[in-house]
């Protein structure tokens, strides 16, 4: 129960309903002792290996469809103690050794286990998209000011060879986001496939850039010992040499697929979370500061609680250094019809992604395209379906300003 004083002098009483929930966050690192329990008890039924492709892919969006919202928000005056309460980030603490322990079951299965090519390929998909919620936990960490969590942050990530996230994310993309030059904030028309092409290089050399100049500030060198990028691939590359020496050589084909879709899996959560929107831009050429409008929002209960409260984007981007369980919802944010597994199904095919929220793109810039981030190479379709700017009222039809 956390009690606080309003500004007029009431006392306030908040008992977080979702504070054991979070638990529920540890989830998909069980789905690998899970999935090798199903095959063994069914007798080492190869099919049981599309377990962790269905819980991302069906039961997720499923539980989000049967539990729904959440759009309940903590009151101010109790935010900043449920910050201070160790209880949450004790929890993220507890997730990285979890992660790591899950990501070691399943290469032990992987590589003691006879499995059809099909199998593996399942296996190394499935991980690879669960696995790949340890940026999420990167994410929250990164975004702390203290070294041990931010240390953590960087363990973490690299559990999937994605050691340049924190220093891309903080320095670029929450710079950058929902911005043409923005690699990391997809365009109205632009698939997630095209999107991938553009944000997976794009990051990873203003990553790269980030980390040189931040080391250049410190007189040091990019092959420094100091290079935090440097270092998180070391660790990645050093788990990945036990595990092959560990499991032979069919690890390589495994280990690559699921550290790329784990890379992927977070390509898609920044495709849903920006699409198609776009900061103004002011007559001085500097961009408007960032408000919750400029990020796509969900309050679906089941995956928010898995994913950190990720899917409250909205909030976070207004608010980097506000923690996970304190983020709010807001009234007439742009909202995802789905929360984000269900919106990863959407977006996988396009055609569907396109009906969906191209019309929502154009509803959120009030029929006008010029206020959408439109991808160039779809720039004429859209316009012709979409475009209908408000006209500016002729000059004798203006009411005139009180004197």
């Amino acid at each position: 129960m956390f009690t606080a004083e309003s500004a007029d002098g009431r006392q306030i009483e908040y008992r977080d309903g979702k504070r054991h929930l979070w638990l529920l966050s540890l989830s998909l690192a069980l789905v690998a002792p899970v999935t090798v329990g199903i095959f063994f008890w069914s007798g080492g039924a190869p099919v049981a290996t599309l377990f962790p492709l269905a819980y991302i892919y069906l039961i997720v969006p499923a539980l989000d469809l049967v539990f729904g919202e959440d759009p309940y928000n903590p009151p101010e005056e109790i935010a900043p103690l449920m910050a201070d309460d160790p209880f949450y980030r004790r929890l993220l603490h507890v997730a990285v050794p979890i992660f790591y322990a899950s990501f070691l079951v399943v290469c032990w299965f992987v590589g003691t286990t006879d499995l059809p090519w099909w199998s593996m390929l399942a296996l190394a998909w499935g991980f690879g998209a669960l696995h790949g919620d340890v940026l999420t936990i990167g994410h929250e960490l990164g975004h702390k000011t203290n070294s041990t969590d931010r240390r953590m942050a960087q363990i973490v990530n690299s559990l999937i060879g994605y050691g340049h996230f924190c220093i891309e994310h903080n320095r670029g993309h929450h710079v950058w986001v929902s911005t043409p030059e923005d690699p990391a904030s997809a365009r109205m028309g632009e698939s997630v496939y095209r999107f991938a092409g553009r944000e997976l290089p794009g990051t990873f050399r203003r990553g790269l850039e980030q980390e040189r100049r931040r080391l250049a500030t410190r007189g040091k060198g990019f092959w420094s010992f100091e290079n935090e990028i440097l270092q998180g691939y070391a660790l990645t590359a050093l788990v990945a040499v036990v595990v092959i020496l560990a499991f032979g050589p069919k690890m390589i084909p495994f280990l690559a697929i699921h550290h790329f879709v784990g890379w992927y899996a977070l390509t898609q959560a920044n495709y849903v979370e920006h699409y198609g929107l776009k900061r103004a831009k002011r007559a001085d050429g500097r961009y408007e500061p960032v408000a919750p409008r400029h990020s796509w929002n969900t309050n679906h209960i089941v995956s928010n609680l898995m994913l950190f409260h990720l899917q409250r984007h909205s909030d976070h981007h207004a608010n980097p250094l506000r923690p996970y369980q304190s983020l709010r919802n807001f009234p007439d944010l742009p909202r995802l019809p789905s929360g984000y597994p269900g919106c990863y199904a959407l977006a996988a095919i396009p055609p569907l992604w396109f009906a969906v929220m191209d019309r929502k793109v154009a509803d959120w810039a009030g029929g006008d395209l010029d206020r959408a981030n439109v991808a160039p190479h779809a720039r004429d379709r859209l316009y012709r379906r979409y475009h209908q700017p408000v006209e500016a009222p002729q000059a004798e039809d203006r009411v005139p300003a009180a004197v």
